[in-house]
């Protein structure tokens, strides 16, 4: 495996990933919740990589239905549905079947999608989307948005814990957001013993970890605490260590916030982005 040379951090380009290039030698942690880890590990071990999945994340029911429910008894009363992942495409249409809603309840809505993955699994599900920002993060939703959602109203359905950016500005902008949770996120304790293990592993050392979200990042500190995971990723060398792969800023701020490094970002805010940074860096 290829190392930088330099310890400082990289914000790759996203080019398609050249054939000769591969991820032969390196063992990666991917962190996402088991569920959602098949695509970032299968492209991975497509490029000669060996993978090792301990989820950061669990995904979780809400403590009660009752707020998600009552907006899906009043969907006529809505412009726009906003959904933000697809944990909570999937939480919602559970929730619909569940219910006894069919997709024509869904038919008059506007709906945005906050990205590609997102948008691909409202789709699945025969639903249009009319707005996916070029950037896969909540202030370029607002921005796609904030124009058009003057007097209208707002669902936005999310995990119980998410940032606040998308209902603060749309508000701003004259809207009427309803937020209502549909799932949330937890730290999966499981996780702890098998983490500290891996990442002691002298034998089968890690070579990167992946972060595909705020939240994988503060799981990862609750799991081996803020001392525990700065060692983690704390490099001893330039060419040496554990490398912290974020996919995208608002990740690696979080990382920031924390003190923990950012060794890799992808600039397209997406799995393919994420692991084409990696290659970038690691790829020999």
């Amino acid at each position: 495996m290829r190392r930088p040379s330099r310890r400082t951090s990289i914000v790759a380009k996203t080019p398609a990933i050249k054939p000769h290039l591969s991820l032969a030698g390196c063992r990666v942690l991917v962190s996402r919740a088991r569920k959602q880890a098949g695509a970032l590990s299968s492209a991975l071990r497509e490029l000669g990589c060996e993978v090792v999945e301990i989820p950061f994340i669990e995904i979780r029911k809400p403590s009660s239905f009752q707020p998600l429910d009552t907006s899906l008894r009043n969907l006529a009363t809505y412009d726009w549905l906003i959904l933000t992942s697809v944990n909570g495409v999937e939480a919602l249409f559970e929730r619909m079947t569940k219910k006894k809603l069919d997709l024509s309840a869904l038919a008059h809505l506007t709906v945005a999608a906050i990205g590609p993955a997102t948008r691909k699994a409202i789709e699945e599900h025969g639903l249009r989307v009319t707005v996916t920002p070029r950037e896969y993060v909540a202030e370029s939703v607002v921005r796609a948005l904030q124009r058009r959602v003057k007097g209208k109203h707002v669902l936005l359905v999310r995990a119980k814990v998410a940032r606040d950016v998308i209902p603060r500005e749309l508000r701003k902008a004259g809207a009427e957001v309803d937020v209502v949770e549909a799932y949330e996120t937890v730290v999966p304790k499981a996780s702890e013993k098998r983490l500290r293990g891996v990442l002691a592993s002298k034998q089968h050392p890690v070579h990167a970890i992946t972060f595909t979200s705020s939240s994988t990042v503060k799981n990862f500190v609750g799991l081996l605490g803020l001392r525990g995971a700065r060692a983690a990723l704390k490099k001893p060398a330039a060419d040496h260590g554990v490398y912290s792969a974020s996919i995208g800023p608002v990740t690696s701020a979080t990382l920031r916030e924390f003190g923990l490094p950012v060794d890799i970002e992808a600039k397209e805010y997406t799995i393919p982005g994420l692991v084409a940074a990696m290659v970038v860096r690691m790829g020999k």
